[in-house]
């Protein structure tokens, strides 16, 4: 046989060994029970010691036929774990000297870099392999990476942008690919934590992690499940948030984030049920004395005879209803008037939350979004609320039932306190301080 067709023989079948190392490791749960997780990495670490075995074997033939090939081959195996191997950055940084225009060489040695911490070099990395050849995975790192470079905040609002940019062009290159669906999904919750607490961008990013979900490897991916969650917690969507930490948990048993996350939202949703069935534990002669203050003006622009001072616009098209007339979803040209009578301490900064009660004893928790720090209502304040967005929380969860109805505001500027629309410096400026695993 032809020297050359037998060396071709042989890198192919240690590039069909690589690829099933990585079959192995994201397809682990098709094969395996998820209480058997915390075997995974003892698993593939065994799978990779076998690869390498037969990387060894075949080293001799396949590096004269490819030497960089075989180079980026044995950096690609090492690369499986999700920890950064110096042997696979020695054997990459020699891969991509050999060949400069070798693309995979380039993607996995950013992704070695990445792993080590290096940025900045794991964007050179994936530039050098864009200049060779537009690829998905060079795109959807790229997207990685331009949301973690550290820049002033105007910046970083727009490498994130451009960071969406990237995971959309990646998505378009493969409509099935779960892992670039992903990495959208993350780019536009990145977004959302920036750009204003856009619901309408919280909703991309989980139609986005939706379609992930759709792939069988990406569905074994325990940061899709943390990172969908995070994004249901500000979604609201309590019950599926929590369902979706408990699987991120179930896939790795020792990272502790989503048992912690878990506990926050439980803590969260029996605190708030507490406070709006015990209308913020007020007691009763307070509570009359709270209603008793409540007053026409306290609608602002939004009374019959209303004007913002701050604005000077009047908005008499709004009807004044009780907190238990409200309807699930946007009450357009509706407004609600009532008293603060307790706010709800959470962990996070994100969102505000307080409880509201009306002239009827009616009482409802209310979460404001993009609200700058320390400008929260206070107990005992008028606040009005038009165009209320009313969800309804009731839903069972372990030994639980939690139902309680709740106002989402997505900006503090809709809100009216004691009669007066709330000024700017009252809307958090950008926010950058986004928790989220390292795709």
């Amino acid at each position: 046989m032809n020297p050359d067709k037998l060396n071709e023989e042989f890198l192919a079948k240690i590039t069909d060994a690589v690829s099933n190392l990585y079959h192995f490791r994201d397809h682990y749960f098709d094969n395996h029970p998820v209480k058997e997780a915390t075997a995974k990495i003892t698993d593939i670490s065994k799978e990779l010691e076998k690869t390498l075995q037969l990387l060894d074997e075949q080293k001799e033939e396949c590096e004269k036929f490819d030497k960089a090939k075989y180079l980026m081959l044995r950096g690609r195996a090492l690369n499986v774990t999700s920890e950064y191997s110096p042997e696979a950055f020695e054997v990459l940084s020699r891969a991509v000297k050999f060949n400069p225009k070798l693309v995979e060489a380039w993607n996995e040695l950013g992704e070695c870099l990445w792993k080590k911490g290096d940025v900045h070099g794991a964007r050179n990395c994936f530039e050098r392999a864009l200049k060779q050849c537009v690829n998905k995975t060079s795109l959807r790192n790229m997207s990685m990476v331009l949301r973690q470079i550290s820049q002033e905040p105007k910046e970083k609002v727009q490498s994130i942008h451009e960071s969406v940019v990237k995971a959309k062009e990646a998505v378009q290159m493969d409509l099935e690919d779960g892992l670039s669906w992903y990495i959208l999904g993350n780019a536009y919750l990145n977004l959302f934590f920036v750009a204003d607490q856009s619901p309408k961008i919280l909703r991309q990013s989980m139609s986005a992690y939706s379609r992930a979900m759709s792939d069988p490897a990406a569905r074994s991916n325990v940061d899709l499940h943390y990172n969908r969650a995070v994004g249901l917690k500000y979604d609201e969507a309590y019950k599926e948030a929590l369902e979706s930490f408990e699987k991120a948990a179930s896939l790795d048993p020792l990272w502790p984030e989503p048992v912690k996350n878990i506990e926050k939202i439980e803590k969260y949703l029996q605190q708030t049920q507490q406070m709006v069935h015990n209308k913020g534990n007020q007691k009763a002669r307070k509570l009359q004395n709270f209603l008793k203050s409540l007053k026409p003006h306290h609608l602002g622009p939004y009374g019959k005879d209303g004007s913002s001072s701050s604005t000077g616009k009047r908005h008499n098209m709004f009807q004044h209803i009780k907190l238990c007339q409200l309807l699930p979803g946007v009450n357009q040209g509706k407004v609600v008037l009532g008293k603060v009578v307790g706010n709800i301490v959470t962990e996070d900064e994100v969102p505000f939350s307080f409880c509201l009660v009306d002239e009827d004893e009616s009482c409802v928790s209310v979460t404001v979004y993009n609200i700058a720090e320390g400008k929260g209502v206070i107990i005992g304040d008028s606040v009005a609320i038009p165009d209320p967005e009313v969800h309804s929380v009731d839903f069972k969860y372990k030994d639980k039932h939690y139902q309680f109805t709740n106002i989402r505001v997505n900006t503090p500027l809709r809100l009216v306190v004691n009669g007066r629309i709330l000024s700017h410096d009252k809307h958090a400026a950008v926010r950058l301080d986004v928790t989220l695993t390292s795709q």
